[in-house]
């Protein structure tokens, strides 16, 4: 049943927005264990959504901590279809100043402790992933943000998202390379909900909010979390707007997704002979390929 077909991961800042009507927090469990926090469903102009705290309200898990597939898995019970990531970045563009937005539409993996796949344990699947982002969901989102006409703010469309496994930041060495590959932003968390959004079958975007630039910039400081910090609080208002705007359009003209279908031709093992215990566990995955 669905509850809530489009999901935002991110900032509590997100769920504090005071357009948000009829809240309410669920305690959601998944085969994988519980999600980073309480989900918060709530309405948002006219249609319900859910919010999910990636670090916990709190911020007390490391990028490495995050239960990804639990996180992930937890949306997809709830009935999302469309999946918004909210996240901090720090620039590798001269162009991409701090409290700029950017909607990426490739990552560059650079993590090393993460799980970011629900297959396994007698079931394969290989999913297509040369368009990591849904690009109907990353178009809404870039068009809501360019009608807002945030001032002082540029919108980038399109770009190369790194995710470093942290939680220290970069080198400057590493800084410097990414530069040289042409990414434009760096973070911490994004592939992993990426890969395994794609596998759940949800169209994914990322809002990438710039709260800094990396370390390589010889005329800025490096990267603190003061900075940080008080970047990210002025990025959640902009989010706030952002959010509230894609959500209206995606709810009045949703787009279509081919990630609505990414199992389709990915799975390899015969389900008839697959160990009963993974088809069970994977069930909500798989329902409609069994």
């Amino acid at each position: 049943m669905t509850v809530a077909s489009i999901g935002i991961i991110g900032g509590s800042g997100l769920y504090k927005m005071d357009a948000l009507t009829d809240v309410e927090e669920v305690q959601v469990q998944t085969p994988f264990g519980s999600p980073s926090d309480a989900v918060i469903l709530g309405t948002l102009a006219g249609t319900r959504v859910a919010f999910l705290a990636r670090h916990g309200r709190n911020h007390t898990l490391l990028p490495s901590e995050l239960p990804f597939r639990a996180n992930i898995y937890a949306m997809k019970q709830l009935g999302v279809k469309y999946l918004i990531s909210a996240s901090a970045v720090g620039s590798l563009k001269e162009e991409a100043k701090p409290l700029d937005l950017v909607v990426p539409d490739q990552f560059i993996d650079r993590t090393k402790n993460r799980v970011s796949t629900f297959f396994g344990d007698g079931i394969v699947a290989h999913i297509a992933f040369g368009e990591p982002i849904c690009q109907g969901l990353a178009g809404v989102l870039a068009d809501a943000i360019a009608s807002l006409n945030l001032p002082d703010i540029t919108l980038h469309r399109g770009g190369t998202y790194v995710c470093m496994e942290g939680p220290a930041f970069s080198t400057k060495a590493e800084s410097h390379l990414y530069r040289s590959w042409g990414a434009t932003v760096i973070g911490m968390t994004n592939l992993p909900e990426a890969k395994l959004a794609r596998e759940a079958e949800m169209a994914y975007a990322t809002l990438a909010l710039v709260t800094d630039y990396d370390c390589w910039h010889p005329d800025h400081d490096s990267v603190t979390v003061e900075m940080v910090i008080g970047n990210l609080h002025r990025n959640a208002v902009n989010a706030q707007k952002v959010i509230q705007e894609t959500v209206k359009r995606l709810s009045e003209n949703p787009p279509h997704s081919d990630a609505h279908s990414a199992l389709k031709y990915a799975i390899l093992t015969n389900l008839e002979k697959a160990p009963a215990a993974t088809k069970e566990k994977l069930g909500l995955l798989l329902k409609k390929y069994l």
